[in-house]
This record gives structure tokens, C-alpha cells and sequence, in this order.
């Protein structure tokens, strides 16, 4: 099991539980990023900086996660993507993405974005705060504790 994170939209709270949650469990985690990102130094921590453009970061993820592997992402679209290849998907706010929720979330975004396309309000996310990461680190410890048991 690797952990990848889609880096560049990734708050910097929710990177540091990843490098503590990394060496304090002796998991893989790869950055990947358009941009520099700062990491501790550390034999299980990993950056890949791809070049510019839309959905660039989200294709390098896609191509190289494997079947149970988690990505860390608030992007839907890169969630559906991973999942449909068997990983796992974990959004900076603590939901994960599973073969059994992806696909209507994904239609919910899409539905959400087409109203934003037609001119209608719909609001934006609540703010990101200490429930959040909490939420995050307890899913975060679960997926990990979840495959080092092989489950």
C-alpha cells in the first residue's frame, strides 16, 4: 500500500499529519505537484514534480496508483478515476471514496457544477478548521492500520 497526494490543493495541516502518519508507520507517501513542495527529509516520503498544465498532477496520480493504494485529493474527478482502478480515494476533509459512494458523489458534482455553469449560487465548501483535520487523521490511521493488517 502507497499513499500518493494530490499536493498542490493540499493544505499544508493536512500534509504535516501525512509526514508524521508516514514515518510513524513506515508507509510510502508520494507528493506529486505541478510545484516545489517542502517535505521532511525521510526514507518514506517521495515528491514528483511534473510539468504545467490542467489535470497534468491528476493523470500522473492516476497512472501510477495501484489497486489499494490511498490518494489524498479534494478533486471528484481524479477520486472516480483512482477508484475505478481499485485504489482508494481520501478527500483532505475526511470523507473517503469507495467503489460504493464514488459514483454519486461524482453525479452530485456534476450536477453542482452544471448548476454554477447555468448562473445559479450554489455556495462553496464549509471552512477548514480543527474538525476537519480530525476527521482526516482519524480516516487517515484507519486506512493504514486497515492495510498493514492485509485488509
Amino acid at each position: 500500500m502507497k499513499i500518493w497526494v494530490d499536493a498542490d490543493a493540499c493544505p499544508k495541516a493536512i500534509k504535516e499529519i501525512l509526514f508524521r502518519a508516514a514515518d510513524r508507520t513506515k508507509t510510502e507517501l508520494t507528493f506529486v505537484a505541478n510545484q516545489r513542495v517542502q517535505v521532511p527529509r525521510s526514507d518514506f516520503i517521495t515528491i514528483v514534480q511534473i510539468g504545467q498544465g490542467p489535470d497534468v498532477a491528476d493523470d500522473e496520480i492516476a497512472a501510477r496508483c495501484a489497486p489499494g493504494d490511498l490518494v489524498v485529493t479534494a478533486d471528484i474527478p481524479l477520486a472516480a478515476r483512482v477508484v475505478e482502478k481499485g485504489a482508494w480515494a481520501l478527500d483532505p476533509r475526511g470523507k473517503l471514496y469507495d467503489a460504493e459512494n464514488i459514483k454519486q458523489i461524482l453525479s452530485m458534482r456534476d450536477f453542482m457544477d452544471s448548476l454554477r455553469g447555468s448562473g445559479i449560487e450554489t455556495g462553496g465548501p464549509n471552512g477548514f478548521g480543527p474538525r476537519e483535520r480530525l476527521l482526516f487523521a482519524n480516516e487517515l490511521d484507519r486506512f493504514i492500520a486497515r492495510g498493514q493488517r492485509g485488509g
